[in-house]
């Protein structure tokens, strides 16, 4: 089968060379939001540190920003254990000399409903969405931030209303927005800002983990987004890039929603999504910039 060639280089809206010489940790890099948040940021000139606990997912990340001109670097670790998110922080400051912005993206979670959810499980959830999140942040601003300030982005979720069939990561992820506006407080005196986006209905590879019987729910969910569709990964990063770059100095205890009004939904308003013509106008037109990104298998007919 002939594929089309994939572009060399990523279509960001941002100026080229806008996080030049900058080093930005980015957890869960090796694949959704994280991989494409790297591609955007190794291509605007940050030299990304993709962090993970599969080397080979990471390994097959940073060999595609090099095919495409960027520089990155792989550190697998597991971020809720204490120790080694030390050491691997103190890895990427021996090599760099400093971190400039931190992408706590890493995190995972599976659908059920909460009287069959175990404490194995629920603390599980709880210890990648925000013990592991907590950790780097931490860390991060212990080794580099505190001495030379930064920036965080914390990846959480449309968690407004709660996060029914997922009750642990809705409980996780409301932590990490408190966590958030913590941090932005207390670290704002070392010129660190902290900020959260809160991904909707992205269109991302983590919707391929879900299992088979979830597909015609994930396919209908598009239909409660008063935008009439799923994000993609493309225009979460561009919200991410948005939130580490200078023309958000002022910006930190802030959540930003990528989320096309999901959580605005209310009983009785009538038809949610938006007709097909209002779907294609400009405002609302999807940004395609990910030259890689594949659509997840559950939407391909």
């Amino acid at each position: 089968m002939n594929h089309a060639p994939v572009p060399d280089r990523y279509r960001s809206i941002f100026r080229p060379g806008l996080f030049a010489g900058q080093v930005i940790v980015v957890t869960g890099g090796g694949s959704g939001i994280g991989r494409c948040t790297a591609h955007e940021l190794a291509a605007l000139g940050a030299h990304v540190a993709l962090v993970g606990r599969k080397p080979e997912k990471l390994l097959a990340v940073v060999d595609e920003i090099t095919a495409d001109g960027g520089r990155a670097s792989g550190h697998a670790g597991d971020i809720r254990q204490e120790d080694a998110v030390r050491s691997l922080v103190a890895d990427i400051v021996a090599a760099h000399g400093r971190i400039h912005g931190l992408v706590n993206n890493a995190g995972g979670q599976y659908i059920s409903p909460l009287e069959k959810i175990g404490a194995k499980g629920w603390q599980a959830v709880l210890d990648t969405n925000l013990m592991g999140g907590f950790l780097v942040a931490r860390e991060c601003y212990l080794q580099s931030f505190q001495a030379h300030g930064g920036s965080i982005v914390n990846i959480v979720a449309d968690m407004w209303g709660s996060m029914p069939g997922m009750g642990h990561s809705g409980a996780a992820r409301a932590g990490m927005v408190s966590f958030t506006e913590t941090a932005a407080l207390e670290w704002a005196r070392s010129g660190v800002r902290v900020n959260a986006v809160a991904p909707g209905y992205i269109a991302s590879s983590g919707m391929d983990h879900y299992p088979p019987e979830a597909g015609p729910m994930l396919r209908e969910m598009r239909d409660t987004v008063p935008l009439g569709r799923f994000g993609n990964e493309a225009e979460t990063s561009a919200a991410i890039a948005f939130l580490l770059s200078p023309a958000a100095s002022f910006i930190s205890g802030s959540v930003l929603r990528v989320d096309g009004a999901r959580p605005q939904v209310r009983m009785g308003w009538g038809q949610v999504a938006a007709p097909v013509e209002a779907q294609s106008r400009e405002a609302v037109r999807p940004f395609d910039g990910f030259h890689r990104y594949v659509l997840p298998k559950v939407f391909q007919s």
